[in-house]
């Protein structure tokens, strides 16, 4: 997705969400984005909502959450001028917190080649459940076949699927992680029944797969939670990194995070990081970061996934829920 801060009018924003976002992922999703794009009423109460509340993941999560029916855009035109008011107030105590383990399968090919023990730190880690990358299993498809990869005591109970390009990069091994830690605004408590039924919505309808795997790792993390710091990803970033043990390589992640700053505090977040003595791990949609050194692949190039990179040199196209890992070229000037 685009920073919310990127100069755009609602019915475009929807409109993109639509056509670049959502429509092969998720046709239901699509079409209410486009319908609502053409629709000035509706339009009209979205634009009322503070700015950074009017992104379609959040008014359309907070609708599916309430009972919107996963229907036609008529059908949900119908629910929203009904329910409104309702809908308005849970964008306003909530945010869009997707918190998807299967990313983890994108995340692993970079941890894996960290040496020695890791610490995690990942910001904006909504529940945790990309904090637990050494416990569950993989299954990389390739041109070469199938590959799998499981934890050293065992299959895990949640098995990520990715379609990983070219075979050479098939992580080998799962990372050894002797701490891990997380920093978010409002973590989300997956043993909360409320806070569950806030990450099934932010599932984008007809993907049922991602629904029983986001219940699946909630599980896993309610059965040893990781711990999550509250507050904010750029003022807590030095504090919590400093509480990492010193035999630990420190790892700092964030996936799908900072398009929500605002571009003053992407920076800032930015200088902060490079400044610990830490390997980074971004994994965001095109246009929130800049990457010294690299042109920016043609657009039909990147559709609608993520820049996956390390240490700000991009490495990966991956796709947004982690379904797909592609290899970028790394430029001229970083190769070894």
């Amino acid at each position: 997705m685009d920073p919310l801060d990127a100069p755009t009018t609602t019915a475009a924003w929807y409109a993109r969400f639509a056509e670049q976002d959502t429509r092969d992922a998720s046709p239901v999703l699509s079409e209410w984005a486009a319908g609502i794009a053409g629709d000035d009423r509706v339009l009209a109460l979205i634009d009322a909502l503070p700015r950074p509340r009017r992104q379609p993941n959040l008014v359309l999560g907070a609708a599916r959450y309430l009972g919107a029916p996963d229907g036609t855009w008529p059908d949900l035109r119908s629910w929203l001028l009904a329910h409104w008011e309702d809908v308005a107030e849970v964008t306003a105590r909530r945010s869009t917190q997707t918190n998807e383990a299967g990313r983890c399968a994108t995340l692993l090919p970079h941890l894996a080649a960290v040496d020695g023990p890791v610490a995690l730190l990942e910001v904006g880690a909504s529940a945790g459940l990309c904090l637990l990358p050494d416990r569950y299993s993989y299954r990389y498809d390739t041109v070469d076949g199938p590959v799998r990869l499981d934890p050293p005591d065992g299959p895990g109970p949640v098995v990520l699927p990715c379609r990983l390009d070219p075979p050479d990069d098939v992580p080998t091994r799962l990372p050894d992680v002797a701490w891990r830690a997380g920093i978010d605004l409002a973590p989300v408590d997956v043993t909360d029944p409320d806070d569950l039924a806030w990450l099934s919505a932010l599932v984008w309808p007809g993907q049922d797969e991602r629904l029983a795997r986001l219940h699946a790792a909630a599980r896993l993390v309610a059965a040893d939670p990781p711990r999550i710091v509250r507050g904010d990803l750029v003022e807590a970033l030095e504090r919590t990194a400093a509480q990492a043990p010193s035999g630990a390589r420190l790892v700092v992640l964030h996936t799908a995070v900072l398009a929500y700053l605002p571009e003053a505090r992407r920076t800032e977040f930015v200088r902060r990081v490079r400044d610990l003595d830490a390997t980074w791990i971004s994994n965001e949609s095109p246009g929130v970061l800049t990457y010294d050194g690299w042109t920016d692949p043609p657009a039909p190039q990147v559709g609608s996934r993520n820049v996956l990179a390390v240490d700000g040199v991009p490495r990966a196209l991956t796709g947004q829920h982690g379904a797909t890992w592609s290899a970028l070229p790394t430029p001229p000037d970083r190769r070894a």
